[in-house]
């Protein structure tokens, strides 16, 4: 179960009782099959265990899915990018080696994400017939979508009805706000990168 409580600003996720950090390290090309399948994995050592596991991409994706299909209500960041061709560039590798490590600072300091037990069976599983096990585990998890409220403990202060809805409609003009804004933040760098590839970049080549 996940616990709510009350803040000094209203219902706040309870921290985690034991809060962790994760690294990300040493990007190592491997292969299977007799060499006809190549693949990049990472060192995963959580600080609570110490001990590293090593993952591939695919396993990252996997971890992201689960999340994304088990807390609707939370936003989870997106993994780095797929790609198709230079995957195995250097440059690509540490780009995307910054990238899952920022992701998963993420879900490790996140109160709710953190205490995920497919989160857990990731960082802690080192045997490949356990993995299977505790990740068809995983995906038979019922308490998924709208049934994830059905696991939530929560405050047992009266809450004034009033009060919630306009603290309800004050966020909903927030978020309203703030996707104008992202929005014309996004079409300012898209005109500023045409013109830099278009006009500007011409005048810089004549000077």
């Amino acid at each position: 179960s996940y616990t709510i409580e009350m803040g000094h600003l209203g219902p706040v996720w309870q921290a985690s009782p034991k809060p962790f950090s994760c690294s990300v390290e040493d990007p190592t090309k491997q292969t299977k099959f007799k060499g006809i399948k190549t693949y990049i994995s990472y060192s995963v050592t959580p600080s609570h265990i110490g001990r590293a596991v090593y993952r591939r991409y695919k396993h990252f994706d996997w971890l992201y899915n689960r999340l994304l299909h088990k807390f609707t209500v939370i936003s989870v960041p997106h993994l780095p990018e797929k790609q198709a061709t230079g995957r195995f560039e250097e440059d690509f590798i540490e780009k995307r080696k910054r990238r899952l490590i920022l992701w998963m600072n993420h879900m490790t300091s996140h109160p709710v994400l953190s205490q995920y037990e497919g989160l857990e069976h990731f960082l802690m599983c080192a045997d490949d017939k356990q993995w299977k096990l505790g990740k068809r585990r995983e995906e038979k998890d019922e308490m998924v979508g709208a049934h994830f409220m059905l696991t939530l403990q929560i405050p047992n202060e009266h809450q004034d009805l009033q009060d919630v809805e306009e603290r309800i409609d004050t966020f909903k003009a927030f978020a309203k706000k703030m996707d104008d804004s992202v929005m014309q933040l996004t079409h300012v760098a898209s005109e500023l990168v045409r013109k830099h590839l278009g006009g500007f970049r011409k005048e810089f080549q004549r000077l």
